[in-house]
């Protein structure tokens, strides 16, 4: 396979490099790593500059920075919040590695952020609708059964919205669950959920940093066109070996990290598994309607890292994680089903330090997603599978020419194979001979640029272009239909024969300009294209929805958006706020036909069912933060108009998007009440979810017709709902008595520990889950109606668990 691309990419960035050393003026480099001098993990986002002179830079994914500077004295500063801050004088005559490692800081009253980022960015840099999430200092809020979920964390944020009750799936800004880019460590992450929705598949214990990008999206990234959720392990503890874990309600959870070579390598291990059918088993007997019936997920995440020399370190990351739930009648003849599904994914990432201006990361990664429904009754069996496979490449490189300029450039290369929706049938000792579609095969990729650079001090301007490029291969069969849908002929394509190719030109911009040492002004434009769809039989995200290629029919989904927004820091940098517009344009979106099920196509093309159309998105979202202290959180609204036009659907008129929501509030508070108890609370309002319900119901010639609304033409009742929780910590310290000399001191404990309770739907509030329409009395009487009910799942939840470190 060639890849032209690629050999296109090799001159350009020869000249970038050139041009960029040629236009950088004579000074000095610093550059080095920033880590935490207690565990040796490397520190994302530490803001590193000089004093005297308040100019500065951060550090990047794997705590690298480099700081630009004239010849001279310096005084080299680091601060992040949470730890102490760092300063050393230099003589800046040439160029020096400065590796340095911070100490947390001891307080006697616990001052945390919840959302974490660097000091000023909100003000001082490009990025619009980014926020960081620092996952360790999320414990303190109310989770569902007690259980951290970083996917619904990321929901109360602006922009973000859930898809109802429990349910972990997020939308941004009118984008469908496909539109966002999930990456864990690189590497794609296809289905994010465990219990249908209800828990992501994430560990906290195992994740250092969260970045969600909604807006701005920069060239790096690529794929997708609404939003990147950008997910980092735990690197492990190079010093010494320690654990932490918890036992909740439902799950319990282990984490085991150490060094493999002090100050020089570590690993981690962390690992998660409910038991609801290991304890409800012995209760249920075996003539129950349920028995053998059961539903368990686990996952596993591992880590290592290495570091050969001062200018080179490996990775090697992976994720392991199944859902299995089961059915089994009690009586003979009784159907059964097992469906287990989910996720696989690793990582092999080498970093080199070409110069101390030149960075370099290479990963490779594999990605796996898996779904299988297994049914029987009497002689009858049924199957139906998909997935999507990944094998990936990707170049970054990361140049600072100089203290006004920054340039990244790579390359990206990822094969797909995906398994759409195939059905199996047997009956007995008899196969029903179902033509079997095969895999499908695709070659995704592209270069980028991006440039970063102060043109005043006022004016930052940050502009990329990535170029992207998909083809369609073989082998395939093409089934050819009649008028029908009947199975006629088919045509068989090759393997390796090109199918179909899309190239995308995707350009990305985004601007500030200060207003004063407090406020600014930001703008965005970014364009991208989508070549991987999910295909959903339902307004939820379940493992039934099938990943399916660009193709012959199904073209590249396109995004494109405008923001800009106003940002200011209050409060002497304690409390940060934003107001943020957006307008987007989606193109070529995907659907199924009314009617359409997983099994109906009979295995015939993959493209039978789908329907093609467009969207738009537009509106304003408020965002206000008190970032430290000892209560912090924040508030965040969006109101917002997401619709969607479709030839085949709601007879081509434009109706609501099912991710529609015209209001939407979230409110979080964290309190630190004293040494021992932390408070927490979150509260949330959304307009309710639009829904296509039958409004009238006739009785004609003996059957029930009825009549709907228009596409997505109802509103339920507003969804809101309050949680609550109260975190009490363990002592941490103890005293220890000298025998020589008698005196006491406090010493850490080796083993600490906490208990968290929690209250999910404080106030009892039955928000609807979905609505069905049951029949009552009789129509020979005369009285017969079709009444509305609603379903509700989640009343008032309480919650214990206990956490534990060593």
């Amino acid at each position: 396979m060639r890849f032209p691309m690629f050999r296109r990419f090799v001159p350009l960035l020869a000249f970038l490099l050139t041009a960029s050393e040629a236009a950088a003026q004579r000074s000095i480099t610093i550059s080095g790593y920033v880590k935490d001098a207690s565990n040796g993990e490397a520190l994302i986002g530490a803001n590193v500059y000089v004093k005297e002179t308040m100019r500065g830079t951060a550090t990047n994914t794997y705590g690298y920075y480099v700081l630009n500077v004239e010849p001279g004295r310096h005084t080299i500063a680091v601060s992040y919040i949470g730890y102490e801050e760092f300063t050393q004088v230099v003589e800046a005559t040439i160029d020096q590695k400065l590796n340095i490692a911070i100490k947390p800081m001891v307080i006697q009253a616990r001052e945390f952020e919840v959302v974490g980022e660097r000091k000023k960015e909100n003000t001082e840099g490009t990025q619009m609708g980014t926020v960081d999430l620092d996952v360790q200092r999320l414990n303190t809020l109310p989770a569902l059964l007690g259980e951290v979920d970083i996917l619904k964390t990321i929901q109360f944020l602006p922009g973000v919205q859930s898809n109802g009750e429990g349910n972990s799936g997020f939308y941004v800004r009118g984008g469908g669950p496909d539109q966002n880019l999930i990456l864990l460590d690189n590497a794609t992450v296809y289905n994010a959920s465990h219990l249908f929705g209800f828990f992501s598949v994430f560990n906290a214990d195992a994740v250092k940093n969260i970045e969600l990008i909604k807006g701005g999206m920069p060239a790096n990234y690529g794929g997708r066109i609404s939003s990147v959720l950008d997910i980092n392990m735990k690197e492990g503890n190079d010093k010494a070996f320690h654990g932490q874990g918890g036992i909740g309600l439902i799950s319990s959870r282990l984490t085991l990290e150490g060094p493999i070579v002090k100050d020089r390598g570590s690993f981690i291990v962390s690992g998660r598994r409910t038991y609801i059918d290991i304890l409800t088993k012995p209760f249920i007997s075996d003539t129950a309607a349920f028995a053998g019936s059961g539903y368990y997920f686990y996952d596993l995440n591992a880590k290592a890292n290495y570091r050969i020399s001062d200018k080179d370190q490996v990775f090697l990351s992976g994720y392991f994680g199944r859902d299995v739930f089961t059915f089994s009648g009690s009586g003979q003849g009784d159907p059964k089903f097992r469906i287990p599904w989910g996720n696989s994914t690793v990582s092999a990432r080498w970093n080199h330090v070409f110069g101390p201006k030149l960075f370099l990361n290479t990963t490779a990664t594999f990605s796996d997603y898996t779904f299988s429904f297994n049914g029987e009754q009497d002689q009858f069996s049924f199957r139906l599978f998909s997935g999507i496979k990944d094998y990936g490449l990707k170049l970054d490189l990361a140049h600072y020419p100089s203290a006004r300029h920054r340039l990244k450039y790579g390359a990206q290369y990822i094969y797909h194979i995906y398994t759409t929706s195939t059905v199996e049938f047997t009956s007995g000792d008899t196969e029903f001979d179902i033509a079997k579609p095969p895999k499908l095969h695709a070659h995704e990729s592209a270069v980028y640029v991006l440039d970063e650079f102060d043109i005043t001090d006022q004016l930052r301007i940050n502009a990329g272009l990535r170029v992207s490029r998909f083809d369609h291969v073989g082998p395939y069969i093409n089934f050819l239909l009649d008028e029908r849908e009947r199975y006629e002929d088919a045509d068989t394509i090759a393997s390796g024969k090109r199918i179909k190719t899309y190239t995308g030109i995707e350009p990305r911009l985004s601007a500030r300009y200060r207003i004063d040492g407090n406020s600014s002004v930001k703008a965005s434009f970014n364009r991208g294209q989508q070549y991987v769809h999910l295909a959903s039989f339902s307004s939820i995200a379940l493992p039934t929805d099938v990943w399916i290629p660009s193709g012959t029919r199904v073209k590249p989904q396109i995004g494109t958006q405008y923001a800009v927004g106003y940002f200011r820091d209050l409060f002497s940098d304690v409390v940060e706020a934003s107001v943020e517009v957006y307008y987007k344009d989606m193109d070529n979106l995907i659907e199924y036909r009314e009617g359409a099920e997983p099994q109906s196509n009979g295995n015939t093309n993959y493209d039978t069912q789908l329907v093609f159309g467009e969207g738009y998105s537009y509106g304003a979202e408020l965002f206000v933060k008190k970032r430290t202290g000892r209560m912090n959180g924040w508030l965040g609204y969006t109101w917002s108009r997401t619709m969607r036009t479709f030839p085949d659907i709601n007879n081509g008129e434009e109706f609501p998007s099912r991710w529609d929501r015209r209001h939407d509030l979230s409110l979080v508070v964290a309190y630190n009440l004293n040494k021992r108890w932390d408070l927490g609370g979150t509260f949330v309002y959304a307009t309710g979810q639009a829904v296509t319900i039958p409004v009238n119901r006739y009785w004609i010639e003996g059957r029930l017709v009825s009549e709907y609304t228009e596409r997505n033409g109802y509103r339920m009742v507003p969804y809101h709902r309050l949680d609550l929780s109260a975190t009490l910590n363990g002592r941490t310290t103890k005293q220890r008595k000298d025998p020589a000399t008698g005196a006491v001191t406090e010493v850490p404990k080796r083993f600490t520990s906490s208990w968290t309770f929690g209250v999910y739907n404080a106030y009892n509030r039955r928000n609807p889950y979905f609505i069905y329409f049951g029949a009552e009395g009789s129509p020979s009487e005369g009285n017969f109606r079709v009444a509305a009910k609603q379903v509700s799942l989640f009343t008032i939840l309480p919650s214990v668990t206990w956490n534990f470190k060593f």
